[in-house]
């Protein structure tokens, strides 16, 4: 189930990309001759009016064949050369480069919007519990799911609580010792006796509660979009950080503290997903695109950004870029992206049986 969902997810995701370089060449009046999922060989496909939609054997990725990438294909069909994406504007192909990147930044954008309406964890100064382990002085005690703990007294000492962190804190120092908890249930205050462990179980607490300071909150319809703008760019920015530190250590030849992972390591995640629902999913799909979007604008060769890298020659110097050197370069860049992603995938499986 994790990895069929996976595949339909990675389609997703390669779809809306490619049909962001498909809708801008088309606007531009490129000669799309074939838009494609999965890479070839072809299992079949449709020709619906001058483009062929089709259906490859190796379903991890797409692509969108553009008629003139190469200037050889020009001389074959002269006739529309007006349509051959080597002779548009720099700032047009420009445009068609970066529409993938701007797709995916689009849909991470639409699911983070729809995930405010759906309900996000937001600060709060409250201490609310979210779990009670049995066999537990918080369970012995009566607290439950949902309460929120209020102030820890002892004797006539009051402490207010307005984070977690307090509780935490509290629960360690005064251990040992008999505390009267006062909790909030159902907008009636209880006030409850427990004694805080010790030493407690591994994995738990002195109280054995699980505990947080965020409340879920939905937001209407009209102010999600705004919100869900605001916090892809957050998402974004985040992620070109820890891709920018990933690089330094990389390069001063330290290990990455940021995790790592490559298809293998997306099927696993996509499994943890699924067991907290379809808002995980989507949640997990957003980031996923977000991510695709950033490392696809990357100037290197091969990606959408090493491409816009000989966009911007070709419009600072007003000539064409040396196709020798932009063919090798995507050839060279290509074999380094997959050679990464296979090792990205053999660190992915050794992860698995650690």
């Amino acid at each position: 189930m994790s990895i069929l969902i996976f595949i339909i997810i990675l389609a997703i995701l390669v779809l809306v990309h490619e049909f962001g370089h498909f809708i801008a060449a088309k606007r531009q009046g490129v000669k799309v001759e074939e838009f494609g999922f999965g890479f070839p060989p072809r299992l079949f496909g449709w020709k619906i009016g001058e483009t062929i939609y089709s259906i490859n054997l190796i379903p991890l990725g797409g692509f969108v064949k553009l008629f003139g990438e190469e200037y050889h294909e020009i001389k074959k069909k002269s006739k529309i050369s007006s349509r051959a994406f080597v002779n548009k504007k720099p700032w047009q192909k420009a445009l068609i480069v970066i529409a993938g990147v701007v797709g995916n930044f689009l849909l991470g954008w639409v699911l983070i919007s729809f995930l405010f309406t759906q309900g996000v964890p937001v600060p709060t100064n409250k201490v609310i519990v979210e779990g009670v382990s049995s066999s537990s002085p918080a369970h012995d005690a009566g607290l439950k799911k949902g309460d929120v703990v209020k102030q820890i007294a002892l004797d006539d000492k009051r402490y207010k609580l307005s984070s977690a962190t307090d509780l935490i804190n509290l629960s360690k120092k005064l251990s040992g010792q008999e505390l009267i908890i006062t909790v909030s249930r159902e907008n009636k205050e209880l006030n409850l006796n427990i004694i805080p462990r010790k030493n407690p179980p591994a994995g738990e607490g002195p109280l054995g509660v699980t505990i947080t300071s965020f409340a879920e909150k939905k937001f209407p319809w009209y102010s999600a979009p705004l919100l869900g703008l605001i916090e892809s760019f957050n998402i974004t920015k985040n992620i070109v950080l820890e891709l920018s530190k990933i690089f330094v250590q990389l390069l001063t030849f330290q290990k990455p503290t940021a995790q790592i992972a490559g298809p293998i390591g997306i099927v696993q995640f996509t499994s943890q997903a699924i067991k907290f629902g379809k808002n995980a999913v989507l949640e997990l799909v957003a980031l996923l695109s977000f991510n695709l979007a950033i490392v696809n604008i990357l100037p290197f060769p091969a990606l959408d950004g090493g491409r816009l890298v000989f966009v911007f020659y070709e419009w600072i110097t007003k000539k064409p870029s040396p196709k020798t050197i932009e063919k090798y370069a995507n050839l060279v860049g290509f074999v380094i992206l997959v050679t990464i992603a296979l090792l990205i995938s053999v660190n992915d499986i050794i992860r698995m049986y650690r």
